[in-house]
């Protein structure tokens, strides 16, 4: 019974045209990318140097809204992809003159647009649990906000293995079936973004 199995997958690779090893190499996100922020916090920084040093066309826009989507399509150079950087920073929202709730708002629009144009969204998490614990006051729940709003959404996660110390990105990706990507430190960014954009051939 096992030797038909395998007779049938080697068949079905040989008239398909791919092998095991294309199949699993497959890229699972496509460039020009979108990067963006969910709370207005330094994240963003971190993935850019990593999209420039493996050589990954992006644009960064800090308060992009589905209408940037919109027009890039509309202009013939979509976007294949968006990633969305949470953590929130009190100080940064502050900067730009907005609340969690608009960045809440902005982002669910964004995600809904990229939804609907089949783009690959990858929620990343890069600061650890020192930016899900910021916030001197206590009751300051932004950061939370900004996973909840982005995470159950997101294609791949792509988190900083010490910021899900309590779990909280594993619970989602398994009820949420995504696939989760941990990094130990952020300069394993570069080989897990070269995976997930097929550069690792």
């Amino acid at each position: 019974m096992k030797q038909t199995g395998s007779i049938l997958l080697a068949l079905a690779m040989f008239f398909f045209g791919i092998t095991l090893a294309e199949a699993q190499s497959q890229p699972q996100a496509k460039p020009p990318v979108l990067l963006t922020s969910c709370g207005q916090s330094p994240g963003p920084a971190i993935i850019k140097v990593v999209l420039q040093k493996i050589g990954i066309p992006f644009e960064l826009m800090p308060l992009a809204t589905a209408a940037d989507l919109q027009k890039k399509k509309e202009a013939g150079q979509p976007f294949g992809s968006v990633i969305i950087v949470m953590g929130a920073s009190l100080k940064g929202m502050g900067a730009a003159g907005i609340s969690i709730d608009d960045e809440i708002k902005r982002i669910k629009a964004l995600i809904q647009e990229a939804k609907k144009q089949g783009l690959t969204i990858i929620g990343a998490h890069v600061e650890g649990m020192k930016r899900r614990a910021q916030g001197a006051s206590a009751g300051d729940t932004t950061d939370e906000q900004s996973i909840e709003a982005v995470a159950p959404e997101a294609n791949i996660l792509l988190i900083n293995k010490e910021g899900n110390a309590d779990g909280r990105f594993t619970q989602i990706a398994r009820s949420k079936h995504i696939p989760l990507v941990e990094v130990e430190k952020n300069l394993d960014l570069t080989t897990e973004l070269s995976k997930i954009f097929g550069l690792n051939k």
